[in-house]
């Protein structure tokens, strides 16, 4: 029997340490913090089809293990980026390198971890063409060769390429010519070009129209264009030469050369002569005074019968003139808006703008001698003379001045400056309204200076000041900068201070506080005979009234007359305060002391037999009260009380009971008073039962 029982004992501890086992195996991932590996992973590529062309931009986007680690993008076998990633992050472009079509993987290998993670991209072909331009605004003319580039990239490897070459002449015309040519083998990159020249490599082809050519790969594969005109320009500027050439006419034919402005002709020349090769030539100097626009050239045929080109030489070129940036000024070299700029050239208008936010004045004129006449606010303020031969930036500077106007007063002989004072300037061009800063100082920018100014200076309403400036010129010569200085009135503040518990008694030696709503002006006076004169700036106040450093009363004054009286009563001064301390039942509790603390000031009193301790003369307010027991250093009450007359204030210590002279605790006292109720009740009880048991006499 005991070898069964400890046999089953361990089956039973074997059963239990298993369970032990699997509820750890199964519980401890759930309540046991763990890491994750990032993983290596391109979690998206751009484009999203996977698929470009050599030169293009493809974006990888992914993760790599290591923080801020050093990771490598593979495309095939190259090295396409290296870079750090941003905590795990990786987002990093490339280009589609020179490879021929097909599809390769692109690897993101994590090089510190050696660990990768692949995609794949699939390289197309690429078929371009291009015609060969001149550089704006240079452009072709009629009877000009064009060479074509054609291009294959991202083909297949050592193969030959076929291309045909289309070249489409401007509507009406339509005119198509195209040939095919070979392109040279394709390396092993995939890539092959081959040029041709328009119109010498094709049969029956010409330039000989004015208007946009479109050429193209195999009609669709890639399109491109280049533009054949009469000038070898699209603009020119005043003394160049306007080159004009046209083709396609028959040699000796007759023809017309017009240009035009508008309506207006500028050039006009008849009977030019065709060349042997029908080549017609003519030039025009842009005169000194041509006017900026657009102007049109024009080649008619005079002969009989005439060549009739469809679409006809006509085209259109621009005299744009340049850039040229005026930056109006005052004398004190800042930048000034609101002036027109009016622009003469040889005495006749040209144009007229006024100057932005900046002072910018932006305008379009060619090369030549102009005079610029500057106003502001109706007013001629400057003038500016300008030699234009290209693209300039000038200043013009305006006889305008900047007035400073100085606000200050005078406190205990010091000069101090004024904040927030109102000024009201008023003329007959303009009215405006500044406020004084920190330094007491305002600015008006920019002032016509042969003005007559009035200066309205106010402080919280109150006008004190008028002043007339009868120009800004000094010994009639303007200035960048004209100053004034204004002086703040003083007044005098008279400050009476009672005590109404002494028969409105004045108040000596009291400190009086004068602080001005600004902050910045501050005076203090004390009181003789009940009265503090302080002598003030204009401006509003608080003004407050202390004894030992405790506050007795206070006021707002508005100080804007030359004498200001002001009375102030202080009944918190010279109290007589009791405090009565008494146990639960309200019993007075002798030798207590009470001490009494504000702002920083302590006094104290012992509590007479009647349970009383008086405080006299004490300043009113807010008093913390502090209570403490016979021969105890901790206060037993810690209270707060406002006191603004003489009175005798009841302060109730409940935790004690004053019996036979000592102080109990109430809970103490509570506990014997139940004792002995209990005590009483259960004798009672007792005397009861032995009563109700004893045995009774018989009676006779």
């Amino acid at each position: 029997m005991e070898h069964l029982e400890s046999k089953c004992n361990l089956t039973k501890t074997t059963t239990i340490t298993i369970l032990i086992l699997l509820a750890i195996t199964f519980i401890s991932p759930l309540i046991l913090p763990h890491v994750k590996a990032v993983d290596v992973e391109i979690t998206s590529i751009s484009p999203e089809t996977h698929q470009g062309k050599i030169g293009e931009e493809v974006r990888i986007i992914g993760t790599i293990n290591k923080t801020d680690g050093l990771y490598r993008i593979w495309f095939d076998n190259r090295i396409v980026n290296e870079t750090y990633a941003i905590g795990n992050n990786v987002n990093v472009t490339f280009l589609v390198p020179p490879l021929p079509k097909g599809n390769y993987t692109i690897t993101l290998q994590d090089t510190d971890k050696n660990i990768n993670a692949t995609s794949w991209f699939y390289v197309e072909t690429a078929y371009n063409i291009e015609a060969k331009k001149p550089t704006p605004p240079e452009q072709l003319q009629e009877n000009s060769t064009v060479e074509i580039s054609v291009n294959v990239a991202g083909g297949e490897q050592n193969t030959i390429y076929l291309a045909n070459i289309t070249v489409k002449a401007p509507s009406p015309s339509n005119e198509t010519n195209w040939m095919l040519i070979t392109l040279t083998n394709t390396t092993d990159t995939g890539t092959a070009n081959a040029t041709v020249v328009y119109p010498n490599d094709f049969l029956r082809a010409h330039t000989n129209y004015t208007g946009t050519y479109a050429v193209s790969f195999n009609e669709t594969l890639d399109i491109d264009t280049f533009f054949i005109g009469l000038t070898d320009r699209t603009e020119y500027h005043r003394f160049q030469q306007v080159n004009i050439k046209a083709a396609g006419y028959t040699p000796s034919e007759n023809v017309t050369v017009t240009i035009l402005f508008g309506a207006e002709i500028v050039y006009l020349e008849d009977n030019v002569t065709a060349d042997e090769g029908g080549i017609i030539q003519a030039n025009w100097v842009v005169p000194s005074n041509a006017s900026m626009g657009t102007y049109a050239v024009n080649i008619t045929s005079t002969s009989i019968p005439p060549t009739r080109k469809n679409p006809p030489d006509f085209q259109y070129f621009t005299v744009p003139g340049f850039d040229v940036n005026i930056t109006t000024r005052n004398l004190a070299e800042e930048s000034v808006m609101n002036v027109t700029i009016q622009v003469f050239e040889d005495g006749g208008f040209v144009t007229n703008v006024t100057s932005g936010l900046d002072g910018l004045v932006s305008l379009k004129i060619d090369v030549g001698n102009y005079t610029c006449h500057a106003y502001y606010k109706e007013q001629k303020v400057g003038e500016l003379l300008l030699e234009i031969n290209g693209t300039a930036s000038f200043n013009l500077d305006c006889n305008l001045t900047n007035l400073r106007i100085l606000v200050m007063a005078f406190k205990d002989g010091i000069e101090i400056r004024i904040p927030e004072i109102k000024i009201y300037l008023a003329s007959q061009p303009e009215n405006q309204t500044l406020t004084t800063d920190i330094d007491g100082t305002a600015i008006m920018h920019s002032l016509l200076p042969n003005v007559t100014y009035l200066l309205n200076s106010t402080r919280y309403g109150t006008l004190f000041n008028v002043t007339t400036i009868p120009s800004l010129l000094v010994n009639e010569t303007t200035i960048a900068w004209f100053n004034v200085t204004i002086i703040c009135p003083t007044f005098t503040l008279k400050v009476n201070v009672t005590n109404p518990n002494a028969g409105n008694q004045p108040i000596n030696n009291a400190t009086v506080k004068i602080q001005e709503f600004m902050g910045g002006l501050y005076y203090e006076a004390r009181t003789v005979d009940g009265v503090a004169t302080s002598n003030c700036v204009l401006g509003n106040y608080s003004v407050e009234v202390y004894m030992n450093g405790l506050r007795l009363n206070g006021t707002i004054v508005n100080l804007n007359e030359t004498i200001v009286n002001v009375s102030l009563s202080c009944k918190l001064y010279s109290l007589n305060v009791s405090f009565r301390v008494a146990d639960y039942f309200g019993q007075p509790i002798p030798n207590a002391v009470v001490t009494l603390l504000q702002d920083g000031l302590q006094s104290s009193s012992q509590t007479r037999p009647d349970g009383i301790a008086e405080f006299l003369n004490i300043i009113g307010g807010k008093l913390r009260v502090r209570v403490y027991l016979s021969g105890s250093s901790q206060p037993q009450l810690d209270t707060t009380s406002y006191v603004d007359n003489s009175a005798t204030i009841q302060i109730k210590i409940e935790k004690y009971v004053v019996l036979a002279g000592f102080l109990i605790e109430t809970s103490q006292l509570t506990t014997a008073i139940i004792i002995v109720v209990t005590v009483i009740l259960i004798l009672s009880l007792e005397v009861y039962r032995r009563k109700r048991v004893a045995p009774k006499k018989s009676s006779s």
